[in-house]
C-alpha cells in the first residue's frame, strides 16, 4: 500500500464547492455544462480526482438535487477516467438527508466526509462586494456567521454505514481540526472504517484550525500516532494559503488538493481563469520537486477504490 512518503502525488481538484458565489469570480462553474467542462479540463491538466458539488443552473446557488448531479456526472465519466468524488458536505444550509441524496443515488467511488460539526464562517467575504449578481448571495454569505455545519457522531456513522458499507464508497475524511483525527480513530476502533484511511487535512477555514505550517506538522504527527502505516494524507488550505500548503504537503510525502472551491486565485490579487490553471500550477511545482503525478488508476490503487465500473452513473 502507498502511504505518506510516496513520491506519487494524487492531485484532487474541487471545481465549484458551496462557499464561493457567482459574483466572486466569472470562472466559477455554475451550470452542469460548466461543471462538466471544468472537471474534464482539470483532469486533462493532471488531476486524478475531481471533487464535485452541484449548483442550481439558473442562480448558481448550491443544490443537493440528484437530478442536477446527473446532468454532469455521466458527461465527466464519458470524457475522462478521473476518480469522481461527490460531496456529503453539500452546503452549511442543507440537512443530512439533502446532503446524502446524490451520493446514495449515484454510489460513487469516493465521497468527502466532514468529521465533525463546526462553525463554518465565511461572512467576512461579503465586505469585498457592494453589488451581487443574484439576490440570494449576500444573505447566504453574511449569514454564515450564525450557522453550524452539523455532522454528529450519529450522522457520521449513518454515512459510513448507508453509503460506505452498503455501496462500497470510500471516503476522503475531511479534518478541519486535530479533534477530527480522534473522531476518525473512534470509528476505526469500532470497525466501521478500514484502511487505507484517506485524510484531507484542511487549514484556514474560519472555525477550523488556522493556516500555520506548525499545525500541519502537528496534524501529521497526530495521524502517525493514531493510524501508523494505515493512512495517506492530502492537504488543502483556503484562499492565499492554497499553493504554499499544497507544496508543503508534497514535501512531507502527502497529496494535494486545489480548485476554485478552495481558492478563487492563481496569484496575489489575480483571479484564476479556470480550475485547470490551478492544477497546472501545482503540477509544475510537483515536477520541480521531483514528484510524479498519480494517474487516476494509480489513485484508485493507492486509495483502494472499487473502480469506475461499480458506480451508479
Amino acid at each position: 500500500m502507498t502511504r505518506a512518503g510516496s513520491r506519487k502525488a494524487i492531485i484532487t481538484c474541487a471545481v465549484t464547492g458551496a462557499v464561493h458565489t457567482p459574483t466572486m469570480s466569472p470562472a466559477l462553474p455554475v451550470t452542469p455544462a460548466e461543471i462538466a467542462a471544468a472537471g474534464i479540463e482539470a483532469h486533462a491538466a493532471g488531476a486524478a480526482v475531481i471533487h464535485l458539488h452541484a449548483r442550481d443552473p439558473e442562480t448558481g446557488r448550491p443544490t443537493p438535487d440528484p437530478a442536477v448531479f446527473m446532468q454532469f456526472l455521466p458527461e465527466i465519466r464519458a470524457n475522462c477516467d478521473a476518480v469522481i468524488n461527490i460531496t456529503t458536505g453539500g452546503s452549511v444550509t442543507m440537512s443530512l438527508d439533502d446532503r446524502l441524496a446524490a451520493p446514495l443515488a449515484t454510489k460513487p467511488e469516493l465521497c468527502s466526509l466532514n468529521l465533525g460539526s463546526m462553525n463554518f464562517n465565511f461572512s467576512q467575504m461579503a465586505e469585498n462586494y457592494s453589488t451581487w449578481k443574484y439576490d440570494w448571495e449576500e444573505s447566504f454569505v453574511r449569514g454564515s456567521d450564525d450557522i453550524i455545519f452539523k455532522n454528529t457522531f450519529r450522522d457520521i456513522e449513518s454515512i459510513l454505514v448507508d453509503l460506505g458499507e452498503a455501496h462500497g464508497t470510500r471516503f476522503e475524511f475531511e479534518c478541519y481540526d486535530v479533534g477530527h483525527l480522534y473522531t476518525l480513530a473512534h470509528f476505526v476502533e469500532r470497525g466501521l472504517v478500514r484502511p487505507p484511511f484517506f485524510l484531507q487535512l484542511i487549514f484556514g477555514v474560519r472555525g477550523g484550525i488556522g493556516a500555520d505550517t506548525a499545525h500541519l506538522t502537528h496534524m501529521k504527527a497526530t495521524a502517525d500516532r493514531l493510524f501508523g502505516d494505515d493512512y495517506v494524507f492530502s492537504v488543502f488550505a483556503a484562499g492565499r494559503h492554497q499553493i504554499p500548503f499544497c507544496t508543503t504537503s508534497a514535501t512531507m510525502g502527502g497529496h494535494v488538493r486545489v480548485g476554485l472551491e478552495d481558492s478563487l486565485y492563481i496569484g496575489r490579487r489575480q483571479l484564476a481563469k479556470s480550475n485547470a490553471e490551478q492544477v497546472e500550477k501545482i503540477c509544475a511545482i510537483l515536477v520541480e520537486l521531483g514528484i510524479e503525478i498519480a494517474t487516476p488508476d494509480e489513485a484508485r490503487e493507492i486509495l483502494q477504490l472499487k473502480g469506475a465500473s461499480a458506480v451508479g452513473f
